[in-house]
This record gives C-alpha cells, structure tokens and sequence, in this order.
C-alpha cells in the first residue's frame, strides 16, 4: 500500500515519538537498516484474534522512531495493520512504515500533533478509511523538554508536556472509545495501551518532574478508563519503560546518560526499545484478555 501521508494544519512541535522513559524531544531518527532490523528480529507472539473486518488495526502515535518505531515494527510481526501517527520527522516515519509494510502489514501514516482535536480526529478518520475499524490504540507520543529543576523551566515547556502527554492521550484516547462503541452503545471491543514511566513513581527530581507528574496521570486514566470501560468490552493499560537506550537522552542535552545510569539499575544496563514493544504487544494480545487497569513496569527492576 502507498504511504498516506497526511499533513494537518498542525505546526510542528518538539517531538513526534516516545524514546527512553516513554518520551521523546530528539530531532534524530534511526538509520533504516535498524528500523528492518527491528522488523525482521520482532519474534511474533499470539496473533491477534480474527475480527469480523480482518486484521486489527491500531493506532500508534509518535511511532516514527525510538520506542514507537519498534512498537509498530512488532505489532507488525503480531498481525496488526497500523496507522502511524507522527508530528515533524517524515522520512523517519517512511522508514518505519516501509519497514512495517514489508513485513506484510498495511500501514498508513498521518502527520498529528496530539494536543490539537482536529488533529486526532484527522488520524481516525484516516485510519478508519485506509485501513478499516480501529481496534487498538499505543498512546505513545510524549515531549519531556530540557532536563533540569522545575524552577528553571519555562511556562511555555511545561505547559507543553501537559498537552502533549496527557491532554494529547485524553483525546486520543476519548476519540477511539468513541470508535470502539458502535452508534447503538454495543460494545464492538478493542485495547488501549498507554506508553507512561518509571518517572511516574520515581518523580525523577533534578531532572523533569513536571513529565514525572503527567506520567502519573496517564497512570491514573489507565485505571479509572479501565473500570468506566469494562463492561465495554474494552481493555485499558500502561506501559512504564524505566532507562531506555533511545536518542531522547541526546536531545535533552545528555548523550551519555543511558551508561551513566545504568551502574544504578538492578539490571546494570538500559532496556532497548524492542523490550517495551513486546510488553505492548503482550498487552494488546489475546494473552491478555483478562488482563485491565494495570500498569506494567519494564523497568530493569528500579
């Protein structure tokens, strides 16, 4: 399938995709040969159970690199059909969808900043039309802004990590419950899978707190949309990646933090973006089907 390449009237914001801890603001984006890599490694779980429409087609914001790259590349080698949402790096979000289409998937990308109504409805109606149903949702794009004391920080960064990270999940994920109900109030059923962080419990001081607290949040609409879901027949859980070898760490102005915090992880090293995909995938599966309001820490043990 063609790349479906949408623009919006959205101007471009700092980060289109969630790298390590669950957020991004890199302006890189990884070679191709890594993102097929990560396509061809993807080891395949439980396929998706068959839907009356086909294949299940899922959501993905920021998935044009770092942590949402691997997550399209594995919900790819899962069965998935995905509409790729992103914010600034097209040839990045190319490569990926490339990627994910030779692995014999459908995927369309769509340019969305998250914060922005129009903006979301604009990627569903795009999915729904290219692709079909939408039945699952990764919300994955988050922005962290420069590390530092919440002291120094501009008004104007924190109030973009606010819309970006949780208003941006509210809506997107208001709209797929909205596409996950059938115009009858019958549940048609689906899964949403929040990308949050360890910085959710560890408030990460000294560094970004103000992203700690929207990851928090994004914690809290887990469980709370779990419960008021359920009898939807729709699933809600999150994701909380810890230290994550992505370029996010460069992008904050500290290239070498991945091996300068690893001595502190009980696992001495980074997670790789592929091990929080799998915790995704497992979730969005039916290996999970009775499995709601949790959030799973991948973490390293910290």
């Amino acid at each position: 399938m063609s790349s479906q390449n949408r623009k919006s009237d959205s101007g471009a914001v700092p980060a289109d995709g969630a790298g390590a801890d669950g957020a991004s603001s890199a302006p890189g984006a990884p070679e191709s040969e890594e993102i097929e890599e990560a396509v061809a490694g993807a080891e395949p779980g439980t396929r998706p159970a068959t839907l009356p429409g086909g294949r299940p087609v899922t959501v993905v914001t920021g998935g044009g690199r770092g942590i949402g790259a691997a997550i399209c590349a594995r919900l790819a080698a899962d069965g998935h059909d995905i509409a790729l949402a992103y914010v600034n790096d097209a040839d990045a979000a190319e490569r990926t969808a490339r990627a994910v289409r030779e692995a014999g998937a459908r995927c369309v990308t769509v340019r969305v900043d998250v914060s922005r109504e129009g903006d979301v409805d604009l990627l569903f109606d795009t999915a729904a039309a290219e692709l079909g149903p939408v039945t699952g949702l990764v919300n994955n794009a988050a922005v962290t802004g420069p590390l530092g004391r919440l002291a120094d920080a501009p008004t104007d960064a924190l109030r973009r990590v606010v819309d970006v990270n949780l208003v941006g999940t509210l809506l997107c994920s208001r709209r797929a419950v909205r596409d996950m109900t059938a115009p009858s109030g019958d549940a048609r059923g689906g899964a949403i899978v929040n990308v949050s962080s360890a910085a959710a419990t560890l408030g990460s001081p000294g560094e970004y707190v103000h992203y700690a607290a929207t990851k928090a949040a994004v914690d809290a609409l887990a469980v709370g949309l779990s419960k008021e879901l359920g009898p939807d027949g729709i699933r809600v859980n999150a994701v909380a990646p810890g230290l994550v070898d992505t370029d996010m760490h460069a992008a904050m102005g500290d290239p070498d933090r991945p091996a300068r915090m690893a001595p502190g992880i009980p696992l001495r090293r980074a997670g790789e973006p592929e091990e929080i995909a799998a915790a995704v995938a497992w979730l969005l599966s039916p290996d999970a089907s009775y499995v709601s309001g949790t959030v799973l820490r991948a973490a390293g043990g910290r």
